[in-house]
């Protein structure tokens, strides 16, 4: 089988000014050395180095921490019998997960230790003002800190657009464009390790027989090595693996909408098709795919022409205020 391609690369990027083709791409792009300049990338080096440079930033509160023993081999998961989850979760300080990742004897039952996403600005305030991409977006970026030791997080997708940036060890990202979803063996939506639903195949050590497709997706596959100062931009909706390769591993990354937040997550409406739409009969779901093709997916200036333009409201372009009026009628018909 052959190697999945490596994702473009756009060379002499700076995190002062990162570039609008990399921003409005639909194919994941590498920016090599994007944020190398950061005091951070500088300070960061290893886990002893990071705490002290974070700790000058660090507001008292208590992070979510995922621990979980050296047989997980890094990859967060789900129970066996998918009751639950292969770790535990539990609160720290910040000096507390630092002292934790800078043992390099850790106890067996504490060998694997991750903290996701975390809000930089709530829990880091005043780290952006010196370690902070510049570019424009139509909302501001939810800026978010990662670390851990080395850690497998499985293909997911976000609907967000992503920047991730590496600040400290190694990361090697799989991405799969939108398509590749029946190829990726997509597990449960109602109970998932961090949110969204993820893929269930094993990258390490696929289960072929389990899991054939996924050597389709592989032939769709994009690569990326990350090293330290490198940045990764990954459009809206693709899938991505994300493998920390090093004892001690820092992200920040950023994420944003095209579409402004009014509008909503897309996967809600997702949820309620299925609540909503997909046990009915054959015959009816196809009359209401009729009907969402009229309204959403082929909607166009000529669905709502024959109305008076003081009388579309929903059927108008949306504002912030007839997106709000919208969802007040949508919670209103829910709680009924």
């Amino acid at each position: 089988m052959n190697a999945p391609k490596q994702a473009q690369a756009l060379q002499g990027c700076r995190h002062d000014a990162v570039p609008e083709e990399a921003l409005r791409s639909r194919q994941p792009i590498h920016l090599p050395g994007l944020v190398r300049d950061w005091p951070a990338t500088q300070a960061c080096a290893t886990a002893e180095t990071a705490a002290a440079y974070l700790q000058g930033f660090w507001r008292d509160k208590r992070l979510t921490v995922f621990v979980a023993d050296a047989a997980i081999d890094g990859r967060f998961f789900y129970s066996p019998d998918f009751t639950g989850f292969n770790y535990k979760s539990g609160g720290a300080t910040l000096a507390q997960v630092m002292q934790k990742l800078s043992q390099q004897d850790r106890p067996a039952k504490e060998a694997t230790i991750y903290v996701g996403s975390t809000p930089v600005d709530d829990y880091l305030p005043g780290f952006r003002a010196q370690n902070d991409l510049a570019f424009s977006a139509a909302e501001p970026p939810l800026v978010s800190f990662w670390l851990g030791t080395p850690t497998r997080v499985s293909a997911h997708f976000d609907f967000p657009d992503n920047i991730a940036c590496a600040v400290a060890g190694r990361r090697l990202v799989t991405l799969f464009p939108p398509e590749q979803l029946p190829n990726l063996y997509i597990g449960p939506l109602h109970a998932t390790p961090a949110g969204q639903p993820i893929s269930l195949v094993d990258f390490k050590n696929p289960d072929w027989q389990a899991h054939p497709r996924f050597k389709q997706a592989l032939a769709a596959a994009q690569t990326c090595l990350l090293e330290p100062g490198d940045a990764l931009f990954i459009p809206s909706m693709w899938w991505h693996h994300i493998e920390a390769l090093d004892p001690f591993n820092l992200l920040v990354n950023y994420w944003w909408c095209a579409s402004p937040m009014y509008m909503g997550a897309p996967l809600t409406a997702l949820l309620h098709g299925i609540l909503s739409l997909r046990d009915l009969s054959p015959e009816v779901r196809e009359v209401w795919r009729q009907l969402f093709d009229h309204y959403v997916f082929k909607a166009d200036e000529t669905t709502a022409a024959h109305i008076p333009e003081q009388a579309r409201s929903w059927l108008a372009p949306l504002t912030e205020t007839t997106g709000r009026q919208l969802r007040a009628e949508l919670q209103n018909r829910l709680s009924r």
